[in-house]
């Protein structure tokens, strides 16, 4: 009988803040900040594993989204993130082994999602905002362990003789690299394809010059030069790196009332129905705009709406993701003045120079790639009171389907902000791909601006305009056909189709996560009683069914 963690009653929670950490420490001194991986054995997730030698969980990962967070928000002074574990001769040992063993199928492919996204985030901070990362490798540096590396810009190995970077999981496992390795390989890092195929099938990996040479290390230094090239090759890293000028803004912990069927933040609202297996996600504009200058949003801090709103969004996706499988059916909404959401967007726009306003920009753009990349269906209902207008209007465009009311009170509209600030995991903009790319309508869409629903029909922006009488039970037809069709035919559907155009290495990661890994977590070679990930750390060897599909 195959054995799993137990589903504990408590959900997953996503809020945390430094003084709760149980697994990194952060230390800022002037531009540098080092961020300090010393991962407690006794501090997993759920009970049933003890995360040795920096294996990680998700908790572990939970709590490195948030640092990286902060230290775009609340340091701007930094330009360098050096990230380095405080235990002897192990950076880390990657995922904890024994947890996704444990863990159901479902868990698995959620965890390797979070935990690339939060890889992306590192790498976003070093695109977007000028915010580099040097990894400091002072030992055994093997699969997810190696994969974090992989997101900074700088990676140095410690040369001793036995210190190696790898990646084992297919000899090792008999599953995949899972959050993006594989890609990063070839795609970020250069690899040649050969090597490459050798140092994934290498258990022991690659240490030294030879590293170096296939590209899969910038740097080697012998131990007792280690943290004197280390602290070089992060002081010549400031020095390339944008300057972020002004004080920090505090990320204020986000409040929320919880009761058995809803979750209710200040700017959005996640009410359950599980008999339906459908949930409705309301998001509510700002009373006010934001405000137009740099010193007022500021003062504003975590409390503007532009942030706080897609902050909550943000806690109420993975909420969905982690604790509420079953349901399938996530109906989008919003509720305000759309004018008041147009003016906040416009205050960005004016003050995109500005880091703390860019910074914000950013987060909504990573929120609304987080809400493409799950596997639920979303239909955006526009009704009365809604105000699906500029940044909110992404939500009906990353909608499987979008359903108006033909009534002469709804407005809808197109901002500065809905060209190219909210770029989706492959760089197209959800506009180009809603029209598959034909820019003469993009352009037709964002010239026009504002859209009655006629309007919003005839341009192409909805999927359907009903009127009063046929709007009700339309959307009740379409949303019970949904909630009945197979989740794992819905899930492979979307992630085929929300997509169109071009790969890019983003891309490439959670298109083969949704596939490859997807197939792989459940095939009896990998979590079969006999399989690779099962029969890890004891004295039997895993037992394959050889036949190649």
């Amino acid at each position: 009988m195959t054995k799993t963690l137990a589903i504990t009653t408590e959900p997953v929670g996503f809020a945390t803040h430094p003084d709760r950490y149980h697994h990194w420490r952060l230390e800022t001194e002037g531009e540098i900040a080092t961020l300090w991986m010393d991962v407690r054995e006794d501090k997993p997730l759920r009970q049933g594993y003890s995360l040795k030698l920096n294996s990680y969980d998700l908790g572990v990962d939970i709590e490195l989204a948030d640092a990286v967070l902060r230290v775009r928000f609340e340091h701007p002074e930094v330009k360098v993130v050096v990230v380095k574990s405080a235990k002897e001769r192990v950076f880390s040992a990657g995922a904890n082994i024994h947890m996704l063993g444990l863990s159901p199928h479902g868990f698995k492919i959620n965890f390797c999602k979070f935990t690339n996204e939060t890889r992306l985030g590192i790498e976003d901070a070093s695109r977007s905002s000028g915010l580099k990362f040097l990894a400091a490798l002072n030992g055994v540096t093997a699969g997810g362990g190696y994969e974090l590396a992989l997101a900074c810009d700088d990676l140095v190995l410690v040369d001793d003789g036995s210190s190696a970077v790898s990646l084992p999981e297919v000899s090792l496992l008999g599953v995949l690299p899972g959050t993006g390795g594989l890609t990063r390989v070839v795609d970020k890092r250069g690899v040649r394809r050969d090597h490459a195929d050798i140092f994934c099938t290498l258990q022991e990996g690659v240490r030294g010059q030879r590293a170096v040479d296939w590209k899969l290390v910038d740097a080697v230094a012998p131990r007792s030069k280690f943290e004197a090239v280390v602290r070089e090759r992060s002081r010549a890293l400031a020095q390339g790196a944008s300057p972020r000028s002004g004080p920090g803004v505090v990320l204020r912990d986000l409040e929320v009332e919880t009761s058995d069927n809803a979750r209710r933040y200040k700017y959005v609202t996640l009410e359950m129905d599980r008999n339906r297996r459908t949930a409705t996600l309301t998001v509510r504009g700002p009373e006010a705009p934001d405000p137009d200058t740099a010193d007022a949003l500021r003062a504003r801090g975590s409390d503007a709406w532009s942030l706080r709103a897609f902050r909550e969004l943000d806690d109420a996706l993975l909420y969905l993701r982690f604790n509420e499988e079953t349901l399938g059916v996530i109906l989008l909404k919003t509720a305000g003045d759309p004018e008041h959401v147009l003016a906040s967007d416009r205050a960005l726009d004016g003050l995109r120079s500005d880091w703390f306003a860019r910074e914000i920009l950013l987060h909504q753009a990573r929120v609304l790639r987080r809400l493409d990349l799950t596997a639920r269906s979303f239909f955006a209902l526009i009704e009365p009171g809604s105000c699906f207008a500029g940044s909110l209007f992404e939500l009906a465009l990353a909608s499987d389907r979008s359903y108006v009311l033909d009534n002469p009170s709804i407005r809808m509209a197109l901002g500065p902000l809905n060209a190219e600030d909210y770029p989706m995991t492959h760089d197209l903009s959800r506009l180009e791909a809603h029209f598959s790319g034909d820019e003469s309508r993009v352009e037709a869409a964002l010239y026009q601006g504002t859209f009655t629903p006629a309007e919003a029909d005839a341009a192409g922006l909805v999927t359907a305009r009903l009127d009063e009488i046929d709007y009700e039970d339309e959307v009740r037809v379409a949303i019970e056909e949904r909630a009945s069709l197979s989740p794992d035919a819905l899930t492979g559907m979307e992630a085929s189709l929300r997509f169109p155009g071009l790969e890019t290495p983003d891309a490439k990661i959670f298109g083969r996560l949704s596939a490859w890994q997807n197939w792989i977590f459940f095939r009896p070679n990998a979590v079969g009683e006999h399989g690779a990930l099962k029969v890890y750390g004891k004295p039997e060897r895993a037992s394959f069914d050889w036949k190649r599909t």
